[in-house]
């Protein structure tokens, strides 16, 4: 972000206004004061402003917890205990659910783009309508998971658990209009 708004004319002339003052100044506490307060605009600068923080709910115990909705990119819940809980309609996008158990999880319409899943158990789990392209999910568990419309598109996984989804695959991705069938690649 930082660099996106050096390299624009708002950025770019920000910059170029400041140090051109720090040039002109003869006095070292001068010099000292503006490049101190150019350092503070540029911290300011590269905070991010209205979006999500990542969060760690690592090894957390969250049973019926509730973040429909939510957006959680990047966020953590490795080896988490994440039974019945409510993921619809969340932005899940590189989430970590690395050995996380997501038995009978609501993961409905939920973003799971390069999200890590791997040793995840989703036993149970409603992905209707889930993206979940480019995720990682080579030792996920997801028998007798629901996937109509899901979107499996360069998902990792085992062969035995993308024949399991196979047999039940269904439905086309309102999101990304891909088949579910196809996107597992299931012949």
């Amino acid at each position: 972000m930082l660099l996106r708004l050096l390299s624009s004319s708002t950025g770019s002339s920000m910059l170029t206004n400041a140090w051109s003052g720090v040039v002109r100044l003869r006095r070292w506490s001068q010099v000292w004061r503006v490049a101190v307060s150019l350092l503070l605009v540029l911290c300011l600068v590269a905070l991010p402003i209205g979006n999500a923080q990542a969060l760690s709910y690592n090894k957390e115990t969250l049973i019926d917890a509730d973040f429909s909705g939510k957006d959680l990119t990047d966020s953590s819940f490795t080896k988490a205990l994440l039974r019945r809980t409510n993921f619809s309609g969340a932005n899940l996008s590189g989430v970590s659910f690395f050995g996380a158990n997501l038995e009978d999880a609501n993961l409905e319409g939920a973003n799971l783009s390069y999200a890590t899943l791997d040793s995840a158990r989703l036993v149970d789990a409603n992905l209707t309508n889930a993206v979940l392209e480019g995720a990682f999910a080579f030792n996920a568990k997801f028998n007798r998971a629901t996937i109509t419309g899901a979107d499996f598109t360069e998902v990792l996984m085992r062969t035995d658990q993308q024949d399991i989804l196979c047999a039940i695959a269904d439905g086309t991705n309102p999101t990304t209009g891909r088949n579910t069938r196809d996107t597992l690649d299931c012949y």
